[in-house]
């Protein structure tokens, strides 16, 4: 009897082994849609608006995409991007994380990674995404992006085109960055963009200017104004929603403007065409595409928590939009391109980056201004 008794209990602790393992670290939290199989719930942070045009908007096409395949419901919590929003980014974090109510909450930029930090340690059954920054904790899966190694092909095209005797290009050589803050995330877009820049052309400078917020147009357009007066004929606006007054100064003046994150000639044609046609091209980040390449790799059971994605050129994380206006690029500097993409994802080109703290990021900026 006592071997029969014995017998059951093992097989009742296999069970039960199988069980926990089962519900192990590569799921969704338990109890809900993503747990029964069906599509995952996700809550989308906002810490700005969408209508950017740029880095919201390409996360919230890639959750439409993820949505409409069946995959996840998603619901987006827009938030504001002023320092007196901030408040909020912190609450409904915390809220939603206390809730349960998803089986994942996804959010993004480094502004939000010391929230997320402290909010993951509070509430450890909850899962979270976060793009665009890190965040080490067991139940946060981060991507981020070579956007060092995109600023070196945008840099590369740009100094080619003030070099050129392409329209809207002046005697001049001079290109213009307007930058969101001056942080880590968007000084390494200006190493690669000045790196690349100056290999191409070591004449070219480069004006690089920041408006201190991702929200603010008005002072955006006012950087580039200033920029076209000092000659810049191509400017590159790595400012989120503020980077669009770039774009407009660029159509008032007549010179070429180079969007971010998303494609922002094809973003702007429906309202804003003539934004739109002072568009060569965009330097893309491909926030979305970085979520759906997440949400597959965590429903094949393969995604690795507490550790983080970067994704390049190879990946598809980071590259240049090809269609529209950008075929109007001259046939070498197109040619141009397709030489050095592969030679900076290989490494044959080794592009700097300012997340190392030994780099002098200043130094470099302020080598080329014109």
């Amino acid at each position: 009897m006592k071997k029969k008794y014995l017998s059951i209990l093992l097989a009742a602790l296999m069970v039960l082994t199988l069980m926990a393992g089962c519900g192990g670290g590569n799921g969704a939290n338990s109890g809900s849609n993503g747990g029964e199989g069906g599509p995952l719930k996700v809550a989308n942070i906002v810490n700005g608006n969408l209508g950017d045009k740029s880095f919201f908007d390409s996360c919230e096409a890639g959750l439409k995409k993820l949505q409409d395949e069946g995959l996840i419901t998603y619901k987006t919590f827009e938030l504001g991007a002023t320092d007196a929003d901030q408040p909020k980014w912190v609450s409904t974090l915390d809220e939603l994380s206390a809730d349960g109510e998803y089986d994942l909450i996804v959010c993004g930029t480094y502004q939000m990674d010391a929230y997320l930090n402290d909010c993951a340690a509070k509430y450890p059954d909850q899962k979270y995404f976060i793009y665009d920054a890190e965040v080490a904790q067991p139940n946060v899966a981060s991507i981020t992006f070579k956007q060092n190694d995109l600023g070196y092909l945008v840099g590369t095209a740009a100094a080619l085109m003030t070099s050129s005797d392409m329209e809207k290009i002046n005697p001049e050589k001079v290109i213009g960055f307007v930058g969101g803050e001056d942080g880590p995330v968007i000084n390494d877009f200006l190493v690669g963009f000045i790196q690349g820049a100056q290999a191409a052309d070591p004449e070219v400078k480069i004006d690089s200017q920041y408006v201190g917020n991702f929200y603010d147009t008005g002072r955006g357009k006012e950087i580039a104004n200033v920029m076209v007066n000092n000659k810049c004929d191509v400017i590159w606006g790595v400012a989120g929603g503020a980077g669009n007054g770039a774009a407009e100064a660029a159509a008032e003046h007549g010179i070429w403007f180079i969007g971010v994150d998303s494609d922002q000639e094809a973003t702007f044609s429906a309202s804003q065409p003539q934004m739109a046609a002072a568009t060569i091209f965009s330097g893309l980040k491909n926030c979305g595409d970085g979520i759906i390449y997440m949400v597959d790799q965590l429903n094949a059971g393969t995604i690795q928590w507490g550790k983080t994605t970067q994704l390049g050129i190879a990946e598809g994380g980071v590259g240049l939009t090809s269609g529209g206006n950008f075929q109007k690029l001259p046939d070498n500097i197109k040619k141009a391109l397709d030489e050095v993409a592969p030679k900076v994802t290989s490494g044959e080109i080794k592009v700097d980056t300012a997340f190392d703290e030994s780099f002098d990021v200043k130094g470099l900026r302020d080598s080329v201004r014109p």
